[in-house]
């Protein structure tokens, strides 16, 4: 691209980044996510026609698989669609010791959506347990607990950046015959015991949504050791096609159409691989600058004169580099009654904030429609997360003195209201 083409490329984008930036709120859950060459990265491939994934998807993959230390990855349209490939990989007869309709799957009861339906969607049948209230995540112990002749699966999940300890879970796994998929949708980049969360498992998955520590709009990433696997999730990403994947000549049909396997089309756009390429160069400083300004918030928090104890935090469990994703808060026990008024009153100050993932999933009206409780059990762990919890943005930008005052000032509001 010309000098001249792209000044003209940087002025339009700078243009409508300033339209958009008008309607942001005071502080929002992310700011400026994308820079001017992640911009250009995208617009590059958008005037090039080569908007299906190519050559700079296979970069980007074979980039991640490098960096979170696995032997495979493969970008598909978003995280939710990386769950999905991993749910029906471990129920596809292509798979060794597949599961069969009606085994049991567990999964934390403090959950997302699209962590829970593929489970459902391949067949699997979803046993609830209770989180932890220091990390958000399910542990060793209450797995133990809860396996039966059933259980053959193990939906974890990596809650904004953090975890419990996923090196017992794994080996827990492998002792009882246990599937492990590890949903690092929320902590791209935090490792435990230097290595990094998603590959612990048989299957992890990333999401690169808006917000999420590394966005490309839409977009997410599922990682591998096992190279049947790999070939396995990649020719269900495209409709069960083998295209893509080295195989043995057949002489009596066009080896161009062969279709092995059931599948979707979960394949990203050329565009947000460039986008997420571009981005996934500055992802260890974005990693870097939430930290600290995590700390800065706490500071200004915990040192202000306003300060009551009015909320607890969340701190990274033993062993646990994160990557945070968001700035979980649980309000103190005594100001619980205040807590719509005050959600409401953030939100009218331009506060952007959100729920602790979708709070205890079985009170959720769709839980209630599938019947997903069907004994009834009280998780008071995820309940209290629910009761207590919500959290606000972590920017990838210095945090300034201004946004910390404002805060500060609203935050600290909620035992005068």
């Amino acid at each position: 691209m010309k000098k001249k083409e792209k000044l003209y490329l940087e002025f339009l984008i700078k243009k409508y980044s300033k339209k958009q930036n008008s309607y942001l709120s005071n502080y929002s859950l992310l700011e400026n996510a994308f820079s001017l060459e992640d911009m250009l990265s995208g617009i590059k491939v958008l005037l090039s026609k080569q908007i299906t994934m190519s050559e700079i998807t296979e970069k980007f993959q074979n980039e991640f698989a490098k960096y979170v230390g696995a032997k495979y990855a493969l970008m598909v349209n978003s995280g939710s669609s990386a769950n999905l490939l991993a749910s029906f990989a471990l129920v596809n007869p292509a798979k060794k010791n597949y599961l069969d309709k009606g085994d049991e799957c567990i999964i934390p009861a403090l959950c997302w959506p699209t962590s829970l339906w593929p489970i459902m969607h391949a067949g699997l049948k979803p046993k609830f347990i209770d989180v932890d209230t220091d990390n958000f995540a399910i542990n060793v112990e209450t797995i133990k607990k809860n396996i039966s002749k059933k259980t053959k699966a193990i939906m974890m999940i990596h809650v904004l950046g953090n975890t419990s300890n996923i090196d017992d879970i794994s080996q827990l796994a492998k002792n009882n015959g246990l599937f492990l998929i590890e949903d690092t949708c929320e902590s791209l980049g935090s490792r435990y015991r230097n290595k990094f969360l998603g590959t612990f498992g048989d299957f992890g998955t990333y999401s690169f949504y808006y917000s999420h520590q590394l966005t490309s709009g839409e977009g997410g990433m599922i990682v591998c050791n096992n190279k049947e696997d790999y070939q396995l999730i990649h020719s269900m990403r495209a409709h069960g096609w083998d295209r893509g994947i080295k195989k043995k000549k057949n002489k009596k049909r066009d080896n161009s159409f062969n279709f092995v396997n059931s599948g979707f089309n979960l394949r990203p756009l050329e565009i947000t691989a460039a986008i997420g390429l571009n981005q996934f160069k500055r992802l260890n400083n974005m990693i870097k600058i939430r930290s600290e300004n995590r700390k800065k918030i706490i500071k200004k928090l915990t040192n202000s004169s306003n300060w009551k104890n009015q909320f607890s935090f969340f701190y990274p469990s033993k062993n646990v580099k994160p990557s945070w994703f968001g700035f979980p808060i649980l309000i103190n026990k005594k100001y619980l009654l205040k807590k719509k008024k005050f959600l409401n009153f953030l939100n009218k100050k331009g506060v952007e904030t959100r729920l602790i993932i979708s709070g205890n999933f079985v009170n959720q009206a769709s839980s209630k429609l599938y019947n997903l409780n069907p004994k009834k059990e009280i998780f008071y762990n995820a309940q209290e997360i629910e009761d207590r919890g919500f959290f606000i943005g972590l920017h990838t930008d210095a945090i300034s003195e201004k946004k910390l005052d404002f805060l500060e000032k609203n935050l600290l509001i909620i035992d005068k209201l």
